[in-house]
């Protein structure tokens, strides 16, 4: 805790003998500056930096008023108490001081003990508003470091739960880290699309991008014989398959409602766990949800997933490159067609092909998968 007589005090008067008196008064218990007019005061302001400042009000050329109004408009000397010194006792001049940011008036001629006493009472104000703003800036710190903390730890978490379903499927690789940075660059090309700029702020795609992992959360429910099978599904092993989202929903959801309120990353979690096979032209499962009955959450991860399922191997295909997984989806194949998506969609992937192309091939499940795309 810094004492008061480490205080720098910085003396304005155009008078030198009340230069000489405020000195003589203060210099033993403060470190003292003097200044006889305005602009000297302000360059010693900018120099020693003062704990506090006693001003003239009534001087020549420029005055204490304006002195002080330019003191408060340097970011470093705005907190620095000022107090006027005057034989200007009238209300009107007294409004005008605070106004400026002056916190105080000594009436000339000047009383010792008055002048020491108020000197003593603001400096200790200062000091204690110091230290709060320093405990805050503590505080604000500690606050901080604790919620990236948390973040990381719902990340870790979300992604270690999300793995549960990978470890499963030996087919899906680094598909996770995959869709979510595909996810991601949907939501950043689209957020200045006029349909989508109040749902995809900032905190929401950040929000799209750490849910999308659990995607695929409720496979951990679909029997292996079914999820590890080497070959396509017949038409009862698919619709057991297609139960895969309604498990993820279910199990995020009874998740949330444990935490007795309303999280929402989990709440968008669940949202995308449910939708991201649905289908712009209603063809999707599990609901046949159409067109802006889709969550965007929905929408983005289908086309992610799509984009990715192309590009990987599968017991019944190979990967296709990425030449080949762009023209599916904006012309269609049989496999999938562009009325799977919302057209805007499709416009945001095109726009950032490229950008899923160099993520594909960062996080490649192999050699060989490499060496596909770029076929």
């Amino acid at each position: 805790m810094m004492e008061l007589t480490c205080n720098k005090i910085l003396i304005v008067d155009d008078s030198r003998i009340n230069l000489e008196v405020l000195d003589g008064l203060l210099k033993s218990s403060y470190q003292v500056y003097l200044a006889q007019d305005g602009r000297k005061a302000l360059e010693l302001a900018r120099e020693i930096q003062p704990d506090l400042v006693l001003l003239d009000v009534m001087m020549p050329g420029m005055d204490g008023f304006e002195v002080c109004r330019m003191l408060k408009g340097e970011p470093r000397m705005e907190q620095v108490p000022v107090i006027f010194l005057t034989a200007l006792a009238d209300t009107r001049h007294k409004t005008k001081g605070f106004s400026l940011g002056a916190v105080d008036y000594i009436p000339k001629p000047f009383d010792a003990l008055e002048v020491q006493s108020r000197i003593r009472t603001h400096l200790s104000l200062r000091r204690s508003t110091l230290e709060l703003r320093n405990q805050n800036l503590i505080l604000e710190q500690k606050v901080q470091e604790r919620t990236r903390e948390i973040a990381l730890t719902q990340e870790a978490t979300i992604e270690s739960l999300a793995s549960l379903a990978e470890y499963r499927d030996p087919e899906t690789g680094g598909h996770i880290q995959r869709t979510k940075t595909y996810v991601r660059l949907l939501a950043e090309q689209l957020r200045s699309h006029a349909r989508f700029r109040d749902e995809l702020r900032d905190a929401t795609v950040e929000l799209l991008e750490k849910c999308s992992p659990l995607h695929d959360i409720g496979k951990v429910g679909v029997p292996d014989h079914i999820l590890q099978k080497p070959g396509r599904l017949t038409p009862e092993e698919m619709e057991i398959m297609k139960k895969h989202t309604l498990f993820g929903y279910s199990a995020i959801m009874t998740a949330r409602k444990k935490m007795g309120m309303n999280v929402p990353f989990l709440t968008l979690a669940a949202e995308i766990a449910l939708t991201h096979h649905e289908r712009w032209d209603g063809s999707g499962y599990p609901h046949a949800l159409r067109g802006e009955d889709i969550p965007v959450s929905g929408r983005l991860m289908a086309m992610a997933d799509v984009y990715d399922a192309l590009i990987s191997k599968r017991v019944y295909k190979p990967p296709f490159s990425h030449r080949k997984a762009v023209e599916i989806i904006s012309r269609g194949d049989g496999r999938t067609q562009p009325g799977h998506f919302d057209p805007a969609v499709i416009e945001a992937f095109l726009a950032v092909e490229e950008q899923f192309y160099r993520t594909a091939l960062r996080y490649a499940d192999s050699e060989d998968e490499r060496q596909s795309l770029a076929a």
